[in-house]
């Protein structure tokens, strides 16, 4: 009776994968679950940064509502007293399990990732997370050093292992009590790489040979980028491989020979972590759970590698906001399952070639914002009530708005929509649109544009995506009374998808936006 739920959230992962249609990349495990899921190829993190990207998609609010856009405040306290997805389930007789990293650790989930209130026991963190960001790597000269590119022998490791295998081991180890105990189950697994430092066991390099990676088609700064817009990667210029090559600030470009190898690196960490979900999803199918488990998959946010002449997060950018998101429903993204089918055999990404093409596949523009309500009525709860305008004193609501009315429908069937309408306004209503939103301290990179904290940000970037556009303005906003003044504009972005798919050219100041202002503030 009712589904289980094992819900797979990644760090900074952007849809670098064989089921998105990269062709670099080694990922036959998750695109096999691709293969047996509804793919959603537009889907977009409401920040580019992970605690406030988790708090926003675990209470289905969006962050002017949980008011954290730092890392410093706890959304209880600070904002109200929400309910978030695991506690809803919980309440609803689920034993709800986190492993890994799943609310950002810290103030901004109380310590304790939110336990008791989400989590039916103490949440698991890996022992070898401890050493993240220790000195692990070994240089050229034989020595250790905090790289931010840093394969490594794992059996050189402090305790012989590494985060995301420890996390893959527990969660296994969780499947099989479950299984036991025939109790309905919510299972969040969050896996650390590709995060940075890019640490992960030196075979991977393997796959990808030097001479097969390529630079972002755009690693320029673009000549009309708004100074505000711009991240100047901060946390990568710490590591001490990046210190090393003494890059001018905010704009000086890393040399070309080491932008491919973070790429390498990049790659070489998602195919890590495609080996830990093959071993979890194969491990679903040994506990006999594959029928009757949905399984979700998706990151809290992208990450820049070299386009616009950026790196990391903290952005507005599509490379910094869009995210894989992928729902596999045993009976309604596949056929029905039948017990003890083997839906998730692992795939070795060394020997396995060949991709398999997405179940469903659509293009609608959704937002990770939705998750609390496509996950309730995935697994036959009460979907909770959309949030009033101001939704500060109501515990249970959501933001969101469940996308599973986009699983079933061929594109063909929903673009239909489109013929009637009389006048612009309605058409482009129709439209779904994501928003994104971004904090910054001042008009021009400072030390701490990347992450400013609440009362040094001045300026809020809010970003309108949608499948024809990115609309981003960038306002006055007064972090003392969290008020944003749309009346007073520092800088503007427009982009348009048909012509412009990498967010290049800035034709803001060639547009009039009357309407785009009235949509943003809608």
């Amino acid at each position: 009776d009712g589904m289980n739920v094992l819900f797979i959230i990644v760090d900074d992962l952007r849809p670098v994968l064989g089921c998105y249609g990269d062709k670099l990349v080694k990922s036959p495990n998750i695109d096999q679950l691709a293969s047996q899921s509804m793919v959603f190829s537009n889907a977009y993190a409401q920040q580019a940064v992970c605690a406030p990207s988790r708090v926003s998609f675990l209470t289905g609010r969006r962050p002017d509502t949980t008011r954290l856009y730092d890392f410093y405040s706890y959304w209880r306290v600070h904002a109200g007293n929400y309910s978030t997805m695991p506690q809803y389930f919980k309440e609803n007789g689920y034993v709800t399990l986190s492993v890994g990293k799943v609310f950002h650790p810290g103030v901004s989930s109380n310590y304790s990732d939110d336990y008791p209130y989400s989590w039916s026991i103490p949440p698991f963190h890996p022992s070898a997370e401890k050493h993240e960001n220790d000195k692990t790597c070994r240089g050229k000269d034989g020595k250790l050093y905090a790289n931010l590119v840093c394969p490594v022998d794992v059996r050189e490791m402090p305790e012989g292992t590494l985060p995301d295998i420890q996390s893959t081991e527990e969660a296994i180890h969780l499947l099989n009590i479950m299984k036991t105990n025939r109790q309905k189950f919510f299972l969040a697994v969050g896996y650390h790489k590709p995060h940075i430092p890019l640490r992960y066991p030196q075979e991977f390099l393997k796959l990808y040979p030097l001479e097969n990676i390529t630079l972002a088609p755009d690693p320029w700064v673009p000549k009309k980028l708004p100074s505000v817009a711009y991240n100047p990667w901060m946390d990568i210029r710490q590591r001490d491989d990046v210190a090393a090559l003494n890059v001018s600030f905010p704009y000086g470009a890393l040399p070309d020979d080491f932008q491919r190898q973070i790429r390498q690196s990049y790659y070489a960490a998602v195919s890590y972590l495609d080996v830990q979900v093959g071993l979890l999803l194969n491990a679903l199918d040994d506990a006999g759970l594959s029928n009757n488990t949905i399984v979700v998959f998706t990151a809290d946010h992208g990450w820049s590698l070299g386009e616009h002449g950026e790196w990391a997060k903290y952005s507005n950018f599509d490379v910094a906001t869009r995210v894989p998101l992928m729902f596999y429903v045993p009976g309604m993204t596949t056929s029905p399952v039948s017990q003890g089918a083997r839906v998730f055999p692992y795939l070795d990404p060394f020997s396995h070639t060949g991709g398999s093409a997405p179940q469903g596949q659509s293009k609608k523009v959704v937002e990770l914002v939705s998750l609390f309500p496509t996950l309730a009525e995935l697994a036959g709860l009460q979907v909770p009530p959309v949030c009033p305008e101001v939704s500060f004193g109501v515990e249970l609501c959501t933001e969101g708005t469940s996308i599973v009315r986009y699983f079933n429908v061929s594109e063909g069937k929903v673009e239909e929509g489109k013929e009637g309408c009389g006048g612009t306004d309605r058409c482009f209503n129709e439209d779904p649109v994501a928003f994104s939103q971004y904090p910054r301290p001042a008009d021009t990179p400072q030390w701490n544009s990347d992450k400013p904290r609440l009362k040094d940000i001045r300026i809020m970037g809010y970003s309108m995506r949608t499948m024809d556009y990115r609309y981003t303005v960038w306002v006055q906003f007064d972090p003392s009374n969290f008020s944003a003044d749309f009346e007073n504009v520092h800088a503007g972005e427009l982009y348009m998808m048909d012509n412009d798919p990498n967010q290049d050219y800035n034709i803001y100041n060639n547009t009039s936006h009357g309407w785009f202002t009235k949509k943003i503030l809608d």
